[in-house]
């Protein structure tokens, strides 16, 4: 479904294309990309809703490199690169060209190094790639080529985004709040949800920014969006 910025309904699209969508992403051209647990794919669509590409196998899951189990997650590169995380039923990155063509994977379940316990979010900046690892409560940072290269515990990262500062943004559903992270792992930031006796708890599974820094959360207990506006 598509909003305006002050949240009202403009349309919906490909209303009968997804089972269970996870993770919506818009690139640079303005395609959308979806991650849907539910089919096992990752669709490009055009703004219009047509299907450009699609990876993984329509409703059959896998743990070969054509089939993913519940993708969570897609981000891309300058080049057109295409990442996923493949975090609910496995436990890997995957990594595609432009074209959709297989180019590489890596991780395995396991809480060391490289290794994952549900991967549910992925964010690309520059030659570093930004995976939210979510049950090992933390942020592993790697290389294009899936080295890895260190790990941010900071908590749950439920949803991942880079903003045009570079800084990092991060959700965490579980301590109800989103952290502005800089380069080096310190968290420069801190937007919190009411106190566990003040209100709903705040449960954000999904962030992305406007270019006027404004932070949208998707919530998944209370079902809302909610737009918080910088001061």
């Amino acid at each position: 479904m598509e909003f305006d910025s002050s949240g009202k309904f403009i349309r919906s699209i490909a209303d009968d294309l997804f089972v269970t969508a996870h993770s919506l992403r818009v690139d640079s051209e303005d395609n959308l990309w979806t991650a849907d647990v539910g089919a096992h794919v990752v669709l490009k669509l055009s703004p219009e809703g047509r299907v450009l590409l699609s990876l993984g196998r329509m409703r059959i899951p896998g743990d070969d490199v054509l089939h993913f189990n519940q993708p969570t997650d897609v981000a891309f590169d300058h080049e057109g690169n295409i990442y996923v995380t493949d975090g609910e039923g496995n436990s890997r990155v995957l990594k595609f060209d432009k074209y959709g063509n297989f180019l590489l994977g890596w991780g395995m379940k396991g809480s060391g190094p490289g290794q994952f316990d549900l991967p549910h979010s992925i964010a690309v900046d520059g030659d570093l790639v930004y995976v939210g690892d979510r049950e090992n409560a933390r942020i592993q940072i790697f290389d294009r080529n899936g080295r890895f290269l260190r790990e941010w515990k900071l908590g749950h990262p439920f949803g991942l985004c880079i903003g045009p500062d570079h800084f990092i943004y991060m959700c965490d559903a579980i301590a109800g709040r989103i952290l502005k992270i800089d380069f080096s792992g310190k968290a420069v930031g801190v937007l919190d949800g009411p106190k566990p006796d003040a209100g709903r708890h705040f449960d954000p599974h999904q962030i992305a920014l406007d270019k006027d820094k404004s932070i949208f959360a998707a919530e998944v207990t209370p079902w809302r969006t909610q737009k918080f506006v910088l001061k």
